[in-house]
């Protein structure tokens, strides 16, 4: 079953319109979102980015861990200063001593000549560890010891060198059960873990998903030199139900991916291609195994959710109407047509 929205390259009836670009006040350091727990997760960076603590960020695969150690760094006094990252999960065991701390001519057979580390390079500035918890048993004494003491010494010589270094490290993984099973010590845990920062799953933040979509209509219209300003209603609420796994990567591949594929104005992405546990029908359902909801009454619900949350008040940013990701106008029709009325006490 193919179930690509539509075939005309005109707009539909009812389409959300994307005219003009994510609005400032929903972008905070590039991180696209106005929900609760984006707040949330903004507020706490600008807490801990003035500090120079070190800061570990604790998420799924495919949140947006780097964006959020990246904002820390452009809101710290180290700004001006390098940002440097290293994925210690890309990086074989055997290379990731000599990638943060160097080597010397010789060192070893390969080493050609002498090269400096990611520490050194980021010397005055961040030092961004993704997926710190790869780091091999056999290496984890010397990290503990450059973050307790900001020194260290190059592979192949005994000389030791200072740095002037913040640290901020992200997971995916369970450090916690990984300290208790002992693949992870315990004081480097503590060491890392001064100030945790917790990045809510795409699923946990579904009232962003609209923002997203924006954001990445327009970032991949633009490079592929289209222009894409509609996007059908039943598409956004699919996007909007899908529970996302990859998280906003996974997102931001879809529209990718529906950016190139669509020939007009209207985006139009391949629904079958979300896996998702909910089956969407020929006939128009969402079949939950246990009932079935119309597209109709799942529209309905997300405005009337949207129009409580907001206390009836339809435009302007915090209305119902930005909530969901929908022009003013186009939320008045869809309430006319689907009888939504404020009922006064």
């Amino acid at each position: 079953m193919n179930t690509t929205i539509n075939e005309s390259t005109d707009p539909p009836k009812e389409a959300i319109c994307f005219e003009e670009e994510v609005p400032s006040e929903n972008n905070f350091e590039g991180i696209i979102g106005r929900s609760t727990a984006t707040n949330a997760v903004c507020k706490q960076i600008k807490v801990v980015a003035p500090t120079g603590s070190t800061a570990l960020i604790l998420g799924e695969t495919g949140t947006g861990k780097e964006l959020i150690a990246r904002a820390i760094h452009n809101l710290s006094p180290r700004r001006d200063r390098p940002f440097i990252k290293v994925n210690c999960a890309a990086i074989p065991s055997g290379l990731i001593e000599s990638e943060l701390f160097g080597h010397e001519r010789g060192a070893f057979t390969g080493a050609i000549s002498r090269r400096i580390g990611r520490f050194e390079m980021a010397d005055s500035g961040t030092l961004f560890l993704d997926e710190i918890g790869d780091i091999p048993p056999e290496l984890q004494p010397k990290l503990l010891r450059v973050l307790q003491e900001r020194e260290f010494e190059r592979v192949g010589n005994t000389k030791t060198t200072r740095v002037d270094v913040r640290i901020v490290a992200a997971t995916s993984r369970d450090l916690p059960s990984m300290v208790a099973s002992r693949e992870f010590r315990p004081d480097l845990y503590y060491r890392l873990n001064v100030f945790p920062l917790r990045v809510p799953a795409l699923r946990e933040r579904s009232e962003d998903i609209p923002l997203l979509v924006r954001h990445f209509v327009e970032l991949y219209s633009a490079r592929a030199s289209k222009r894409i300003t509609d996007i059908p209603a039943e598409t956004m609420d699919v996007l909007l139900r899908y529970s996302w796994p990859g998280n906003v990567r996974e997102l931001q591949n879809v529209i990718e991916r529906a950016v190139i594929l669509s020939p007009g104005k209207v985006l139009r992405p391949s629904l079958d291609e979300l896996q998702h546990s909910s089956q969407i029908t020929e006939a128009g359902y969402v079949d939950n195994s246990d009932d079935r909801t119309t597209l109709k009454d799942m529209v309905r619900e997300r405005i009337i959710q949207a129009l409580a949350a907001t206390n009836w008040v339809l435009g302007g940013p915090k209305g119902a109407a930005a909530r969901l990701g929908l022009a003013r106008t186009t939320l008045i029709a869809k309430m006319q047509k689907l009888d939504i009325t404020r009922i006064q006490a």
